[in-house]
């Protein structure tokens, strides 16, 4: 059976709260089998009989709205997917040295000329690189002005970040 890693957008932030524990055992009653959490900003670790991440994504939001009453956008990657986004992060060099690295996964690849136009993102403290549906961001300002919503305003599709520390940690466990 296919295995997915998930990444909920925007969960356990103001009223949009679920438990881990409830989120798992709903997922597994509407088929998804192996379901592991890692912390509560909604990483999600899930096996289903779905041939692509596409479907996964479809299914898991509709599973998600039945449990919490708000819709969930979700991001799916399988565990390739993530390694790969991993080692390419890697890759690259620092912007600064006291910037912080976040991976922003995005449920779409941005269109060429949206993907131009956040590469001539020009702030202090801010730098992005895109590398095909990922967002690697160093922002050393504690209130970047590259917010998650302007992000996909200028990218023109949704994303969910997770720190560089998050990420590792996730291929570790479930690459």
């Amino acid at each position: 059976m296919p295995e997915y890693v998930a990444f909920l957008r925007a969960v356990n932030v103001g009223k949009r709260q679920v438990k881990m524990a409830a989120l798992r055992a709903h997922l597994e009653e509407h088929g998804f089998r192996d379901v592991e959490t890692h912390i509560a900003s909604g990483n999600v670790k899930l096996s289903a009989p779905l041939r692509s991440s596409a479907k996964a994504e479809r299914e898991l939001e509709t599973a998600l709205e039945s449990l919490l009453g708000f819709d969930v956008p979700t991001i799916v990657r399988t565990p390739g997917d993530l390694k790969a986004a991993f080692e390419a992060g890697a890759r690259l060099q620092p912007a600064f040295p006291e910037g912080r690295h976040y991976v922003t996964f995005l449920k779409d690849e941005p269109s060429p000329d949206a993907a131009t136009r956040l590469a001539g993102w020009d702030e202090a403290g801010e730098r992005v690189t895109m590398i095909g549906r990922e967002a690697h961001l160093w922002l050393a300002s504690v209130s970047p002005k590259l917010t998650n919503t302007r992000l996909e305003r200028i990218l023109g599709t949704i994303g969910t970040a997770r720190d560089w520390k998050t990420v590792t940690k996730l291929v570790a466990l479930w690459c």
